[in-house]
């Protein structure tokens, strides 16, 4: 028995190194373990960064994070999800998902991590504001989804706000004109359909570039 978990102890740490720092390692391959829990890593998906699924039919907890994570953000959708899994063992579907609960829990499983060996200051500056009150989504605090996001390896996209208005847009491969700000969202409109959205001004956008003739005839 302790062979088998030291094996999937090392199999756990080899696979965490392609995505989140080092040092955290360890510690997160033991939670696997201990926890009893089981990690997918999953294609992008843009409604969420991570979940968690509690067992059901016979199967352990499960958590999925995004793939395309940089380092940083994977560690910190990962604790957000870890954080489900200890609310859940201890109050079952009894508190708020993202009640005072599973606030202390999250607070309590970021606090190893909150070092300069493992995040870059400003992430840290970020993540200790953050912890204040943490919210449903580190998305939904713009601060710390900015902070995270100059460390992803994409540079082709940009946030939304930085966009001058009436500017065409690309968004899950459809093409948008951004309009005016209504309360804390833009409106905007898809060029295909005419129809209205209303986008959070950290959603992460490419220009659309028009081809010119000169350009068309190249292809």
């Amino acid at each position: 028995m302790q062979e088998n978990r030291a094996i999937q102890f090392q199999k756990n740490s080899d696979i965490l190194k392609k995505y989140i720092p080092e040092q955290a390692v360890e510690t997160i391959a033991k939670w696997v373990v201990e926890f009893d829990f089981k990690l997918k890593i999953t294609k992008e998906r843009k409604t969420k960064l991570g979940d968690y699924t509690s067992p059901r039919d016979g199967f352990n907890h499960v958590i999925t994070v995004n793939h395309n994570l940089n380092k940083y953000a994977f560690l910190v959708t990962l604790v957000h999800e870890v954080a489900h899994l200890i609310t859940f063992n201890h109050y079952k579907n009894r508190v708020a998902p993202h009640g005072a609960e599973w606030k202390q829990n999250f607070k309590q499983l970021m606090h190893p991590f909150l070092s300069t060996d493992i995040f870059p200051l400003d992430v840290l500056a970020a993540l200790n504001s953050y912890l204040r009150n943490p919210a449903a989504s580190s998305c939904t605090d713009v601060f710390l989804y900015k902070v995270l996001s100059n460390y992803n390896s994409d540079s082709d996209t940009l946030f939304l706000e930085y966009l001058p208005y009436n500017t065409e847009f690309i968004y899950d491969r459809r093409v948008f004109i951004k309009k005016e700000l209504i309360k804390k969202r833009f409106k905007c409109i898809e060029v295909s359909s005419q129809q209205t959205y209303l986008f959070h001004a950290i959603a992460e956008v490419m220009v659309f570039e028009k081809k010119t003739n000169a350009q068309s005839n190249l292809f």
